[in-house]
């Protein structure tokens, strides 16, 4: 064995590795866990070059993932005025009044439904705060926003649009537009023309924002998205990512024959610390969007349509990446699109198990749940989007989806329980990216899904470890301590699975390595 760059000891190692679970020590050596041990075993592994870090007890556990982030596109949807905590319309509008103007615009994200109380998302609401100035406000689920008159205007968004995809520019009954942007095609006719960071900013914004992920204890996010690999690509020339990043290209609605092979080719494109591996597909939207694909309406009626208008397609383009080798992950919220996605899957065949996944995941019957790990479709659930609704039934989601469905909110232990591969995220921006906060959630779900068992502490752990490895196909390279594996690694100052969840939210960072290197030091 060579000399190790790195030894980590006098640390409570949790290997994930049945083989042996614990240990003391650990030695890596060109980004790679060469051996794994006790203190005893150091001096072995040690040569002139080596580092050595005294854990002084800390608890060291495989590296942190994130299995459903967007670091990159969330660069942009993360621009201006930060509006997560206004939670009433008259708070929006004195945040509105009072909100920085980008050349010229105002520019802001975060939104919760919830703040309109009820109302339909109407310009109208803010216009007069805004004085004249262009505005476009992404709303808290990355789906839909709402754009002043003066930024539809400059769009040349006067009346509806049709789209491939399902998507909508709400008109009222005039066909004057509300300034609701519905889905992707929708709100980028306006995101298209309003501001947008320079590319230097972006640039220091992305070694910004990896830091900060590091310091959470992150190693690693699926990208749920194709961000900007050019940039991703210059940043990894001329410094160490501190978080792995491994991309998921989206597939829409449409998308052709050539346009699948270009995905197709796309797959292995990387550099050090980042990788293309999957495409990402949108089964439906969001349920206080009204775009979730249901078995039964919403309560407005909404709800019934898949967000590729012929779902058939969607199955098609997804047997077509699947014969290439492509994993996919499809983003499913209502129940009828998790339904139509496991069908999908079945219709693969043996092949196709263990290859593709489901994000979200919101509402889903019983009879669902054994179909996931009958299939290998791991399931991606992010435990933080239990905070925007409520334990009462009061918030726009549980309103929209009815007591029923609404009582099968983000069903992670059950899904567990059923055998299922259980990948937690954050989907930063939509929700914070401390992955502390992501482990404690998924043991004490907030909200709709309160009133139902969350996972295990050692389930949760093992969602941002090695099942979020399983999820991205990385079994064999990932999720452990173990020799052969990547040298992602994390140490916290409390144990994962034995402090309590309020604590472990809160829990001081010690260390945390990304292929070998140290990429944040706790103080």
């Amino acid at each position: 064995m060579p000399a190790a760059d790195l030894v980590l000891t006098g640390a409570q190692v949790r290997t994930l590795d049945p083989a042996r679970p614990a240990a003391s020590a650990v030695a890596v050596h060109d980004g790679v866990i060469t051996a794994v041990g006790e203190a005893a075993d150091v001096r072995d592994w040690r040569g002139p070059g080596t580092e050595v870090v005294d854990l002084h007890g800390g608890h060291l556990v495989p590296g942190l993932a994130d299995a459903h982030s967007h670091p990159v596109w969330g660069l942009d949807m993360a621009t201006g005025t930060d509006l997560s905590g206004v939670t009433d319309l008259a708070g929006l509008r004195a945040a509105l009044a009072g909100a920085e103007r980008i050349e010229g615009w105002v520019l802001g994200h975060g939104l919760d439904h919830n703040a309109f109380a009820g109302r339909p998302v109407h310009h109208d609401l803010i216009a007069d705060v805004l004085a004249g100035a262009p505005a476009f406000l992404r709303l808290y689920d990355g789906h839909s926003a709402l754009a002043s008159p003066a930024a539809l205007a400059a769009a040349g968004v006067s009346g509806p649009r049709a789209f491939a995809q399902h998507a909508e520019v709400v008109c009222d009954a005039t066909g004057r537009p509300t300034g609701h942007l519905v889905e992707h095609a929708a709100m980028d006719l306006v995101a298209d023309i309003a501001p947008r960071p320079s590319y230097a900013r972006r640039r220091a914004r992305l070694v910004e924002l990896l830091s900060a992920m590091a310091a959470t204890g992150l190693t690693g996010a699926q990208v749920m998205d194709g961000g900007d690999l050019d940039l991703v690509a210059a940043v990894a020339e001329e410094t160490v990512l501190p978080v792995r990043l491994r991309f998921a290209p989206w597939c829409m609605p449409g998308a052709d024959d050539e346009a699948l092979r270009e995905l197709a080719r796309l797959q292995g494109r990387g550099g050090r610390h980042w990788l293309v591996g999957g495409v990402k597909f949108f089964m439906d939207g969001t349920v206080e969007g009204g775009t979730a694909w249901l078995e039964r309406p919403d309560c407005h009626g909404q709800g019934t349509a898949a967000f590729w208008p012929d779902p058939r397609a969607y199955a098609e383009a997804v047997r077509t990446l699947h014969a290439a080798g492509v994993r996919t992950a499809t983003h499913a919220i209502g129940d009828a699109a998790v339904r139509h996605v496991l069908d999908t899957v079945a219709s693969l065949g043996p092949s196709g198990y263990g290859a593709h996944r489901i994000e979200h995941i919101e509402t889903a019957p019983d009879e669902l749940l054994p179909r996931f790990a009958e299939l290998g479709v791991a399931a991606s659930l992010q435990p933080p989007h239990t905070e925007y609704t409520r334990d009462d039934g009061t918030d726009e989601w549980s309103r929209r989806l009815g007591g029923e469905r609404a009582a099968r909110a983000w069903r992670l232990r059950d899904l567990r329980e059923a055998g299922a591969t259980v990948a937690l995220g954050s989907d930063w921006p939509i929700a914070h990216y401390d992955v502390r906060a992501v482990l404690a959630m998924a043991r004490r779900p907030r909200g709709a899904a309160a009133h139902r068992p969350g996972l295990t502490p050692l389930q949760a752990l093992e969602g941002c470890t090695s099942h979020a490895a399983a999820a991205a196909g990385e079994s064999g390279i990932a999720g452990r301590i173990t020799p052969g594996h990547r040298a992602d690694l994390t140490a916290l100052t409390v144990d994962p699975v034995h402090a309590p969840a309020d604590e472990l939210a809160d829990a001081p960072v010690a260390l945390t390595v990304t292929s070998g290197h140290v990429v944040h030091r706790g103080v």
